[in-house]
């Protein structure tokens, strides 16, 4: 692990072609090949905790790129202005989604130091587009972090619009590690505990845990729900993953 690193907002192409803002980091360690991953935000979106993780990525040796998903409604707004817009547009949709990250991993691969491999990672809604990604482009690895509703639809009355995609399972381009709360209400561990037995049923190799005593934003350092223990050996499988999958 290095601190050596340097982070920047760029702009890249998105979904449809249009110019969206993205936040990047990479390594400043004279490697010339490295993996990369293109972290989706969670619903609050585009804050200085999501970009805290995109440059600790880098500190750990991966180029990592965060786009900004609600740029196009609410540019130049801050991170809880541009999220209430997308709460009550009721989300990103699926296939704006996938074009952004599509954009970020063109991006990334077009990078100097690249050896072309892309990870994906989300958390909250975030881990659910993490599915979704994994499950219409080419990538090398994916990380979903308390992803819900990829089994099931948003209650009535949740601001997220977003339908079922376990169907998709069976197009899942890589391998994919879940991280869970035993606690969490969504996804539940029944949710999660169908979509493996999905996963499994088209041989998907997948990686699940779940945390006794955490619920959701586990990872989350500056929430009430911040779980020490199992932040701390979840962003160790993390690591263990992506150092299988993104490796030179």
């Amino acid at each position: 692990m290095s601190e050596e690193l340097t982070a920047q907002t760029v702009g890249i192409a998105g979904f449809g072609g249009d110019d969206i803002e993205a936040y990047l980091a990479v390594p400043d360690d004279g490697a010339t090949a490295r993996g990369s991953v293109v972290v989706i935000h969670h619903m609050p979106g585009y804050d200085s905790s999501s970009k805290e993780i995109v440059r600790k990525f880098a500190a750990n040796g991966y180029a990592a790129m965060m786009p900004n998903l609600y740029y196009r409604e609410a540019p130049g707004a801050s991170p809880d202005d541009a999220a209430a817009t997308a709460r009550a547009n009721g989300g990103v949709p699926d296939e704006r989604l996938v074009g952004d990250v599509a954009g970020a991993a063109d991006y990334l691969r077009s990078l100097q130091n690249s050896n072309g491999k892309v990870g994906v990672i989300g958390y909250c809604s975030g881990g659910r587009q993490s599915f979704l990604a994994a499950c219409s482009l080419n990538l090398d690895a994916a990380v979903d972090c308390y992803g819900a509703f990829i089994m099931s639809s948003p209650p009535e009355g949740m601001p997220l619009k977003a339908g079922p995609i376990g169907d998709l399972a069976p197009q899942l381009s890589c391998p994919l590690l879940g991280l869970f709360g035993a606690d969490d209400k969504y996804p539940t561990p029944a949710e999660t505990a169908e979509l493996s037995k999905v996963l499994d049923e088209h041989a998907k190799p997948h990686e699940f845990h779940t945390y006794d005593g955490a619920g959701h934003a586990f990872f989350s350092v500056d929430r009430p729900a911040y779980r020490p223990e199992a932040s701390t050996d979840g962003w160790q499988r993390i690591w263990d993953f992506y150092g299988r999958y993104l490796a030179s």
